[in-house]
């Protein structure tokens, strides 16, 4: 019924499934969690990540390293495109633009930017958009390098409407995190209430962001129905439309059956 488009499955917290990923997804299953994908954050985890989904057909990946990483390895074009030929792979990132969390000269963090963009078109297969602090130049790196042909998603949506008009022309999704449900997120919630129906998408970020009523406590891709529930909030439907147009989005995105 809903599917996670956005979490770091191998970085939640399993103590509450006797430390058992096995557990974890079959209780993610009884709750009707469809699919899920694990979004990569820097090289050096990413085997790791690959091997504990790998016996799950419904768990799928992305490659790339987060714009906030220096440490570690940073991947060429050439190598980003090797590991996204994966079938595994759905999509290439999380990539983007953080001005927030890094200082000073950022153009090794524009760089990396271009890099997954040129992977992402090479291979055909949508970005994952990180952004935060960045708006001009996110919008201005995804035009320059053509973006548009491979399209993506801009996770954890936290701009406003303006952005995501823009965002849409560039033929990305926009995705709902926890953070729809904060009471202060009203710029959220009115992108929530504005964006075309075939244009949207649910997330949890686990183990971050819990929404509400888990708020500040660990996050879990079980709890994308509290995300669905508010959009459905917002948007006057029933939490079976939402749950299904936004399932029915990420599989066209990603041209699953």
């Amino acid at each position: 019924m809903f599917i996670d488009s956005h979490c770091h499955l191998d970085r939640i917290d399993l103590a509450p499934y006797q430390n058992s990923f096995a557990n974890f997804v079959e209780a993610a299953k009884d709750q009707q969690i469809d699919r899920m994908l694990c979004i990569a954050i820097d090289m050096e985890a990413y085997p790791a990540m690959q091997d504990l989904v790998a016996p799950y057909p419904d768990i799928y990946l992305s490659v790339g390293v987060h714009p906030n990483v220096q440490d570690g390895k940073d991947p060429s074009t050439d190598e980003l495109t090797a590991l996204g030929a994966d079938t595994k792979v759905l999509a290439i990132g999380e990539t983007g633009l953080d001005y927030f969390r890094s200082e000073g000269d950022l153009s090794w963090q524009q760089q990396r930017f271009r890099n997954h963009i040129h992977a992402a078109k090479t291979l055909g297969k949508p970005l994952i958009i990180h952004t935060r602090d960045a708006q001009a130049d996110t919008l201005r790196i995804l035009a320059e390098e053509g973006a548009a042909e491979v399209g993506g998603i801009i996770h954890c949506f936290t701009e406003d409407w303006a952005f995501a008009q823009q965002a849409l022309d560039l033929n990305f999704y926009i995705s709902f995190s926890g953070i729809v449900t904060f009471n202060n997120a009203k710029s959220i919630k009115e992108v929530a209430q504005k964006v075309p129906a075939e244009r949207y998408l649910i997330e949890t970020d686990s183990p971050y962001l819990a929404p509400v009523p888990h708020r500040g406590k660990p996050n879990y891709p079980t709890y994308v129905c509290h995300v669905a529930e508010c959009i459905a909030n917002l948007r006057g439907e029933s939490l079976t439309e939402v749950a299904k147009q936004s399932s029915d989005n990420f599989n066209n995105l990603f041209k699953l059956a």
